[in-house]
């Protein structure tokens, strides 16, 4: 199933401010994932606080963790 995911791109230097993903299923808010120049924050549905994972990690949980996808464009 495709989910649908927006972002909102900062208007100032993306250094110092997060990029925002909406991202929803079948129409309905999944969560919001903000993405820094230090980490990941994933804010699920209903949630005033996040889950935050710094980048070193991500690479890890993605290797160890994630589904091998299609190569690099």
């Amino acid at each position: 199933m495709a989910h649908d995911v927006t972002f909102e791109i900062p208007s100032r230097d993306l250094g110092k401010a997060d990029v925002t993903f909406h991202v929803k299923r079948s129409g309905k808010k999944l969560g919001t994932l903000a993405v820094s120049k230090g980490s990941v924050v994933w804010f699920p549905k209903d949630h005033s606080y996040g889950y935050r994972i710094g980048w070193s990690e991500f690479d890890k949980l993605m290797i160890d963790n994630g589904v091998r996808g299609p190569e690099k464009r």
